[in-house]
């Protein structure tokens, strides 16, 4: 049926019902639904019009789903909910405002979303998913969290959707993005590695309490067992042996310190994509900032320039002093020990990620090298 769409995903079932509801199609919308997967997400963000009938349907999806919401109401739409008390028996969102990015400056980019610069003062951050709202909900309660502890954090302001895309606004006044930064011909790569660290030792100078952020060493160990199989029994148990080294701590981490996450504005550094907060080892960021520079470059060399769009030279280099002012050393001999442990940690996500993702060769070479660091593990 034209008006009615249904996407079953891994974590429910989300319904599009356009134009109208009423007694003249409903029956045809309800068999048009079908058979659903629970939490139903009933998304009218097309829909103008409903009667009683249409109403009566929703009731009724809701009496066999406990757990139905509905969400983009239109302000029509939703003053039927309230006028009718439906807003007081199930979860009913008004629809967002709209924003168009057509025409708008790329900033920044990552694996959950694309951030535009809509004016001088105001960027948007889109999220790729469609069914985004509960990324959202999380990244802003994580993202408030480390504000209050401290942490230079671009907080949203406002939730808007963009296609039919979700996202969230930020007042960030001229900001740049360090890869960006990194590919302006009279860059200090020295200076930003150095302001880049110390924000780094502040992160990790920050505790959380209260088991207020997921523990990383819990999240990758999964890693470690998904891909048990793909290692020799003996280098199976060297890995786990030296993850189970690591500190369990309410240190806090950012997991995803990569060059497009970091914007320069007019007060300093500030944080975006705060949803991969969690606690642990710091060795835990350093292997993700490894992965972001090195390790997805295994089978490309240029993997790191082409998604940072900045020059390799400059991504090596403020790579390597970043490392150096963390751990505040120049001794090269030093430093490629705490490098080879961060890629130790880094390699079994990597490889479950190549897995996954049916990329053969990435993944046998992946596990190549971490066979050979596991070799040098006593």
């Amino acid at each position: 049926m034209e008006n009615v769409e249904k996407l079953i995903k891994e974590n429910g079932t989300i319904i599009r019902v356009k134009g109208r509801m009423d007694s003249g199609n409903v029956s045809a919308i309800e068999e048009a639904i079908g058979e659903v997967k629970e939490p139903v997400v009933i998304d009218l963000d097309e829909l103008e019009y409903t009667s009683s009938a249409g109403l009566r349907l929703i009731l009724k999806i809701k009496k066999a789903h406990p757990d139905t919401k509905v969400i983009n109401a239109r302000s029509e739409v939703y003053e039927v909910f309230e006028m009718t008390g439906f807003t007081e028996m199930m979860e009913i969102h008004k629809a967002y405002r709209k924003v168009s990015v057509e025409g708008c400056q790329v900033i920044g980019k990552g694996a959950n979303g694309i951030v535009y610069r809509l004016d001088p003062d105001t960027v948007v951050k889109v999220y790729l998913n469609d069914d985004s709202l509960d990324v959202i909900q999380h990244e802003r309660e994580v993202a408030k969290l480390a504000f209050v502890l401290g942490i230079p954090t671009a907080m949203s302001y406002d939730v808007v959707k963009v296609d039919n895309h979700y996202a969230s606004m930020f007042e960030m006044i001229d900001a740049k993005s360090f890869a960006t930064l990194l590919g302006e011909p009279d860059v200090d790569i020295d200076k930003l590695a150095k302001e880049y660290a110390s924000l780094v030792k502040l992160i990790h100078s920050t505790h959380v309490p209260d088991h207020q952020l997921p523990s990383k060493k819990e999240a990758e160990l999964k890693c470690v067992e998904n891909i048990k199989d793909r290692l020799p029994e003996d280098a199976y148990k060297k890995l786990l042996k030296f993850f189970c080294s690591l500190e369990d701590s309410d240190t806090m981490l950012h997991c995803d310190l990569h060059i497009k996450n970091l914007m320069m504005t007019e007060d300093g550094i500030m944080l975006i994509d705060m949803d991969t907060l969690a606690v642990g080892d710091p060795i835990f960021e350093w292997a993700s900032v490894w992965s972001a520079y090195v390790g997805y470059g295994i089978a490309d060399p240029k993997n790191a320039e082409k998604f940072f769009e900045a020059p390799g030279e400059a991504i090596n280099k403020f790579y390597k002093r970043s490392l150096a002012y963390y751990w505040g050393s120049e001794d090269e001999a030093f430093l490629n020990k705490k490098e080879e442990e961060a890629s130790i940690v880094a390699l079994p996500h990597i490889i479950d990620h190549y897995i996954r993702h049916s990329k053969t060769l990435e993944s046998e070479l992946s596990i190549k090298k971490l066979i050979a660091l596991l070799d040098e593990v006593e």
